[in-house]
């Protein structure tokens, strides 16, 4: 069976994004080391799931930057991948998905997700999609977190996780240290 990776930058405080929805706090810190972990890690999957605001903002950053020749090699082969794996991407408002490769989905998230594992292939990951990592968190769909934890805080913003009504106990699996300051936590349900 497939698993369902959620792969996330959040601050120390636990958010995911400014108050604006800001990311700059983000990129202060990605380096080299970052990217080709980063390009290790999708390179695990075959899929990935995106809700609409997600979608719309990688949608037009990701296939501009496959032709980007000023960018390393490792920068270039995460934009392939970006482009080429199947992306399913759960909105109730998008009428269609034009990036490459994707797929709307508009009803019965949790059903199409459950398919989704029970199918051959590699991983499926998650990049961003707050509302939706909390709705599948909620539905015990998530077999994995991948928390990228930067050294600041922000005391204001988008939260990664809302709307808890129970105790969730997860396990630590590993960790990952960069140079940077940045650690990745791999945690699993207990």
């Amino acid at each position: 069976m497939r698993k369902v990776r959620v792969s996330m930058n959040v601050t120390l405080d636990g958010y995911m994004a400014g108050p604006d929805c800001e990311l700059d706090w983000h990129f202060n810190y990605w380096n080299e080391e970052m990217a080709d972990h980063a390009c290790q890690q999708l390179s695990k999957a075959d899929t990935i799931l995106l809700g609409r605001v997600t979608y719309v903002a990688m949608a037009k950053y990701w296939p501009c930057q496959a032709c980007n020749l000023s960018y390393p090699r490792e920068h270039l082969a995460f934009a392939e991948m970006m482009n080429s794996h199947l992306k399913i991407v759960f909105s109730k408002t998008l009428s269609r998905a034009s990036w490459n490769n994707s797929r709307l989905v508009n009803k019965h998230f949790k059903a199409e997700i459950s398919r989704l594992k029970r199918q051959e292939g590699k991983d499926i990951i998650i990049y961003g999609s707050g509302q939706l990592v909390n709705s599948l968190m909620q539905s015990g769909l998530i077999d994995e977190y991948e928390l990228w934890v930067h050294p600041v805080l922000l005391g204001d913003g988008k939260a990664l996780f809302t709307g808890i009504e129970d105790i969730r106990t997860l396990k630590l699996i590993k960790t990952t240290p960069f140079n940077s300051g940045v650690v990745i936590l791999y945690y699993g349900a207990a």
